[in-house]
């Protein structure tokens, strides 16, 4: 599966996630009013690797802001 970047997970993260499609179309529609060349680089390269993934590889991976979980090993369900 593709590996997006702590950059492209905290952008993903503030658009809905709850499926592919809608995380894509959320995107495609924010792109537009973004004029930073680094954060246009950002959503890019986000929307080519959602782009590539099936909706099963999505729905089977978790995603949350990268600083909530400074473990590599991501969030602690027992909590």
């Amino acid at each position: 599966m593709e590996q997006f970047s702590v950059e492209e997970m905290n952008l993903m993260c503030i658009y809905n996630i709850d499926s592919r499609q809608s995380l894509l179309a959320d995107l495609r529609e924010g792109l537009a009013d973004v004029y930073e060349p680094e954060m246009r680089e950002v959503f890019e390269s986000a929307i080519a690797k959602l782009e590539k993934i099936s909706d099963e590889e999505y729905s089977g991976s978790g995603y949350y802001i990268a600083d909530e979980y400074p473990d590599e090993e991501g969030p602690d369900l027992a909590e």
